[in-house]
């Protein structure tokens, strides 16, 4: 198991994760057809090069599962009970077709539960940035942690 337990996160704890991604035209057009979103700007090229962007820009739901599951192994892989919410889910840049994400987390608050002992709260802030160091989306996650048994 690589994920943590709720009591071996401490509060300003920053992962770089290891694992980066290059996002390709394959991951946007299979995404956006199974989440049946039909934004032009997303599948058409010859409608996207008359918009400010130029050309498709990745869904933003895929940058936004991208960025969570890259954070997965090391921090909440086996070790999570549930994910509780995102919040303030930001997407300051666009990611076009060929960008190479990584991403940081930063473990924001710690919280025992007290409905559930057997398990604890930790707020994660996540962070993508792209090949040009140029953030790209952000999220908060609450997650419910397995504590030690």
């Amino acid at each position: 198991m690589a994920g943590l337990y709720f009591e071996e996160f401490v509060v300003g704890q920053i992962f770089n994760h290891p694992i980066r991604r290059t996002v390709t035209e394959a991951d946007n057009v299979f995404f956006t057809a199974i989440t049946h979103n039909p934004a032009q700007l997303h599948l058409d090229e010859e409608y996207a090069k008359q918009t400010e962007f130029g050309t498709r820009i990745v869904n933003s739901l895929f940058t936004l599962g991208l960025m969570i599951g890259i954070s997965v192994g090391e921090t909440t892989l086996g070790t999570t009970v549930a994910n509780l919410g995102m919040d303030e889910v930001r997407f300051p840049k666009p990611v076009f077709h060929g960008d190479t994400l990584r991403v940081e987390s930063e473990v924001l608050e710690l919280r025992a539960s007290r409905s559930r002992p057997a398990n604890g709260l930790v707020i994660f802030a996540h962070r993508a940035y792209n090949q040009r160091a140029e953030l790209v989306a952000s999220c908060k996650r609450s997650a419910l942690m397995l504590r030690k048994p």
